[in-house]
């Protein structure tokens, strides 16, 4: 059986001038319970992270609220120098303690952060930095601007956002070129697919949060089961290449830190769905989330 490698799910060009494999690796899970801590397993996130170059996973995306600051400080334990691998990381969310997330947008807090990330991960500059939230409480071109500064400072090369709608990549869009639309989206989650069909249009790098989910569609003798046991792999992979399918500019970051599940995630670029497959999956999907 080969190896498996993210080559194999093409590759894309953040802001036009960063190519990477389309299927990344989203750095979230390598802290501890409620993205909090250190990792159960310290050695094995840092084994998975450092089998990430051998699978052609080039692209990690993370964030300083995780851990807070440990996953940052995991990849430069691992991987750096880096080599041709751009890590991706995102400000403008504080931690009080496990799963407490609470955004601050405060321009000289953003500014400040991406600073701190610049250092965390041992970088002369951050090659895509992505403002993890629009904070409600500070006026969004306040948050905008700071972004703004970050890359005419040359502290970031690329910016993106999380979690927005087209009206706040619109606005963005009259401050700073966005490269990159972080938002939740899945086979059976399409609350963004207006979103993605902008990013698609205008050439943004989308990525995907939470890319695996399936729902009832995983259940056994479900299509997605059918279609995954036509395959030889499980629905998860199947749910993945769907994902992989559904856009040109689609950058799936599932996580793990286990070397085991990432190898079996990286599988999925390997997987090559039928366009009646594709068809059929996206109608329940649909039907799912709509139900």
């Amino acid at each position: 059986m080969s190896k498996p490698t993210a080559a194999k799910s093409g590759t894309f060009e953040i802001g036009g001038d960063i190519q990477v494999n389309r299927l990344g690796f989203g750095a979230m899970r390598i802290t501890g319970p409620g993205i909090w801590g250190e990792p159960k397993d310290r050695a094995e996130a840092i084994r998975t992270l450092k089998r990430l170059p051998d699978l052609d996973v080039n692209f990690i995306d993370t964030a300083d609220s995780y851990g807070p600051d440990i996953s940052e400080e995991l990849i430069r334990e691992a991987l750096h120098p880096y080599g041709d691998i751009l890590v991706a990381t995102k400000g403008g969310l504080t931690r009080t303690g496990p799963d407490r997330w609470s955004p601050v947008g405060r321009p000289e807090y953003l500014i400040q952060q991406a600073h701190k990330s610049l250092r965390s991960l041992g970088l002369e500059q951050i090659g895509l930095w992505q403002l993890h939230r629009i904070d409600s409480k500070t006026p969004r071109d306040e948050q905008f601007d700071a972004v703004k500064s970050l890359l005419d400072d040359g502290i970031i090369r690329h910016a993106g956002l999380s979690e927005v709608s087209v009206a706040d990549i619109e606005a963005a869009s009259k401050v700073f070129k966005v490269a990159t639309v972080q938002n939740r989206y899945n086979l059976v989650d399409r609350t963004s697919e207006d979103v993605l069909d902008y990013c698609e249009k205008h050439n943004i790098g989308f990525i995907p949060w939470y890319p695996l989910a399936a729902g009832d569609l995983a259940k056994p003798n479900s299509l997605l089961d059918k279609i995954a046991k036509k395959h030889g792999v499980g629905p998860s992979q199947v749910a993945l290449a769907w994902v992989l399918k559904r856009s040109p500019v689609m950058l799936p970051i599932p996580g793990t830190s286990k070397i085991a599940h990432l190898e079996e995630n990286v599988a999925a670029a390997g997987i090559t769905l039928s366009d009646e497959d594709f068809a059929a999956l996206d109608r329940e999907g649909k039907a799912q989330f709509k139900g």
